[in-house]
């Protein structure tokens, strides 16, 4: 079912790069969001249109609040404390990778406060993982939960964060988990949605886009960015799609819910490296996106440091 026209999509900044990792800061009342090969993080408050920037030495491509205040961020030399008023970063994890070939991607808190990062291979090789950065531990802080993926993104949990889910981009499909909130343990690792791939020869427009970042709303449906196909997708907690969201970019990465009432739905995208054409006809390209729904979503979980 399409809500194009019954809902409204409107842009609420200028364009990025590649816009990833948007989440709602319930406190500030403010959205944050990362442009991952420019390097920096941005903020808006909605109510004033006021924005910041930071530009950092590395790439950012996540970012989540910490409990007492502060930002953590996953760059591609490891996850940083970062103080956005004195722009001071204190590492506290290095990366579990060669930095020469791998990344961080998408990364969230889980309700515990556990910080759960996907990596990214730059030649998209089946050697990246999914990652669980654990405060408690000790210097055992990073663990590998779930290798031979080659770019993992659309990270979220269940509304009673027994169910996690991931996507590899690479093969177009959409992985669950049962999670133990307690320990963080995962177990029954499945595929729940598994999107088409892309044939030789098909047109952009014919091409339904791979499964690129991803939020949860309080019915537990997962709403997931399709990347190169112009939409998002809501799917039922059964892995059944429900809706079809389209939109006027071609490379939506990332929904968050946010707004007083989290019925705010806001959608980077990204333009980096797409065609003049599809520019032209898709200027709002990059820009970060927002529509109200008629359903909230789950709020953001704050890491634990």
């Amino acid at each position: 079912m399409s809500l194009l026209s019954d809902l409204f999509v409107r842009p609420v900044s200028a364009p990025c790069q590649t816009g990833e990792s948007p989440f709602w800061h319930p406190v500030e009342q403010a959205l944050y969001w990362c442009d991952v090969p420019a390097r920096c993080l941005y903020r808006l408050e909605p109510t004033t249109g006021a924005v910041r920037r930071w530009d950092f030495e590395s790439e950012l491509s996540a970012c989540a609040p910490i409990l007492g205040g502060g930002l953590l961020l996953a760059m591609r030399d490891g996850l940083w404390r970062f103080d956005p008023d004195a722009f001071r970063l204190h590492r506290v994890a290095a990366p579990p990778y060669a930095p020469t070939e791998q990344r961080f991607n998408d990364g969230k808190c889980d309700p515990m406060g556990r910080f759960w990062v996907g990596a990214l291979h730059d030649a998209r090789e089946n050697k990246a993982a999914l990652y669980c950065f654990d405060r408690r531990r000790g210097r055992h802080a990073m663990t590998e939960r779930v290798g031979g993926m080659a770019n993992v993104n659309g990270l979220g949990w269940s509304p009673d964060a027994r169910t996690l889910y991931w996507a590899d981009t690479k093969v177009h499909t959409v992985f669950a988990a049962s999670h133990d909130p307690a320990s963080g343990e995962l177990s029954a690792r499945r595929v729940f949605h598994q999107f088409a791939g892309r044939v030789e020869g098909q047109s952009a427009e014919a091409y339904g886009g791979r499964p690129d970042g991803a939020a949860v709303d309080v019915e537990g449906c997962y709403w997931v960015a399709l990347y190169e196909g112009a939409r998002l997708v809501r799917l039922s907690p059964a892995g059944v799609v429900l809706q079809t969201l389209p939109l006027p970019v071609r490379c939506p990465t990332m929904p968050c819910f946010g707004g007083p009432d989290l019925k705010t739905l806001y959608i980077t995208s990204a333009r980096a490296h797409r065609p003049a054409a599809e520019l032209l006809d898709m200027p709002l390209s990059g820009c970060v996106l927002s529509v109200e729904m008629p359903v909230a979503g789950l709020p953001v979980n704050f890491a634990l440091i």
